[in-house]
C-alpha cells in the first residue's frame, strides 16, 4: 500500500491494534511510563505529537470537557467508554483509561471491562470508592469494604479477552481509612490479581516512598495531580522511588482553559483575535497536524478515475440533479487548506 512517510495512507482513519500488547510491553521494559492526561482526540493527538509513550484519559477532564461539570460520578461507564475509544483511534500510543469504580458490581465490571476493549484501550484503573464517586483530592470520599473490592478486581481480571490488558487496582482510602489501612488493601487487591496498584492521593514524598516499599517488584502508579493533595515531587525523584507509571492528569486541561480565556478574553476586548494571532498555530499548520494530508492522499488513492464516455453513461440530466453548487463541494481540492476555504 502507498505510504505517506512510512505510513500507510489509511493509519489516520483506521485504529492501529495492539495497544495492550503495547503497554505490557512497557511495563516489562523497566522504563517509567510518563503518560500526560488528555480529555478528547486533539489532546491525545498532542500528548503523541510531544513524543510521550502513553497516554492518560483523565476521568476528571472527560467529566469537565463532555459535560462541563465536575467529577463526581455524573457520566455513565458508555459516556467514559466512548470517550476512550475515540481517543485510542486517533493516536499510535496506547491508552491508559480511567473505569471510575467499575460502575457497580462485579457483574458491571465484567460488561466495563468489555466496553474498553472494545474501545480500543490498553489498560484500564478502577477503584474501591463508593458511587457516586469523587474526584481522589477532593474532599468526602467513602470505600466499599475491601472484600467487596477485591471481587470486583477478579471479575475484572477475569472478564478481559485479552491477556494482555492491564488491570490497574486503586484504592482511595488513604483520606477515610488511612495510609496503613489503604496498603493493606493494596495487597488484597494485588493477590485477586491486578497487573498494578495505585494508591490515591498521598499526602507526602515520605508516604510515596512507604507506598513503594510496601510492594516491592510491583507496578504502582503515581498520580501527579495537579493541585491536588499529593505534593509536587520531581519527575526524577519519582523515577528514583520506582514508581512505574505518572500520569499528569490535568496539565492540558488547565493549560486549554488559560489559552481559551486568553483569546476569548482579546475578542471580548479588542473585538477580533487579530492581535493574538502570531501567538497560535497557523491554519495550514493546524490542519496538517490533524491529518488532512493523509486525508488528501486517501482521497487521491480512490478516486474514481474518469475514462472515455463517462459523461455519456452518467445519463441525461445528470448535472442538473447533482443540484447548484456541486461542482464546488467535490473533486480533489475538497480539503480547505487556510481559512478562506471554509
Amino acid at each position: 500500500m502507498p505510504t505517506s512517510q512510512g505510513r500507510p495512507v489509511t493509519a489516520r482513519l483506521t485504529r492501529r491494534p495492539g495497544g495492550p500488547a503495547r503497554l505490557r510491553a512497557l511495563l516489562d521494559s523497566g522504563q517509567t511510563i510518563v503518560a500526560p492526561g488528555a480529555f478528547d482526540p486533539l489532546s491525545a493527538r498532542l500528548v503523541e505529537e510531544a513524543g510521550f509513550p502513553a497516554v492518560y484519559m483523565t476521568g476528571f477532564g472527560t467529566s469537565a470537557a463532555l459535560i462541563g461539570r465536575p467529577d463526581v460520578g455524573l457520566l455513565t461507564m458508555t459516556e467514559m467508554a466512548g470517550n476512550a475509544g475515540r481517543i485510542a483511534a486517533c493516536v499510535d500510543i496506547p491508552v491508559i483509561a480511567d473505569a471510575d469504580t467499575g460502575y457497580g458490581n462485579p457483574l458491571n465490571v465484567i460488561r466495563t471491562v468489555g466496553a474498553y476493549e472494545a474501545a480500543g484501550v490498553a489498560g484500564i484503573h478502577i477503584e474501591d470508592q463508593v458511587a457516586p464517586k469523587k474526584c481522589g483530592h477532593m474532599e468526602g470520599k467513602l470505600v466499599i469494604p475491601a472484600e467487596e473490592m477485591v471481587q470486583k478486581v477478579r471479575a475484572a481480571v477475569e472478564a478481559r479477552t485479552q491477556p494482555d490488558f492491564v488491570i490497574i487496582a486503586r484504592t482511595d482510602a488513604r483520606a477515610p481509612e488511612g495510609l496503613e489501612r489503604a496498603l493493606q488493601r493494596g495487597r488484597m487487591y494485588r493477590a485477586a490479581g491486578a497487573d498494578a496498584l495505585f494508591i490515591e492521593a498521598l499526602t507526602s514524598e515520605a508516604e510515596a516512598r512507604e507506598a513503594i516499599e510496601a510492594f516491592p517488584g510491583v507496578p504502582l502508579l503515581f498520580n501527579w495531580a495537579e493541585g491536588g493533595k499529593t505534593p509536587p515531587i520531581s519527575l526524577e525523584r519519582v523515577k528514583e522511588l520506582g514508581y512505574r507509571i505518572v500520569i499528569f492528569p490535568i496539565a492540558a486541561l488547565l493549560a486549554a482553559t488559560g489559552g481559551m480565556r486568553r483569546i476569548l478574553r482579546e475578542i471580548a476586548q479588542a473585538g477580533t483575535p487579530a492581535a493574538a494571532m502570531s501567538e497560535l498555530p497557523t491554519f495550514a499548520e493546524f490542519v496538517d497536524f490533524i491529518g488532512l494530508p493523509q486525508v488528501r492522499e486517501a482521497e487521491q488513492r480512490y478516486a474514481v478515475k474518469a475514462g472515455p464516455g463517462t459523461a455519456d453513461k452518467a445519463g441525461p440530466g445528470t448535472a442538473d440533479k447533482a443540484g447548484p453548487g456541486t461542482a464546488d463541494k467535490v473533486g480533489p481540492e475538497t480539503g480547505a487548506r487556510d481559512a478562506s476555504d471554509i
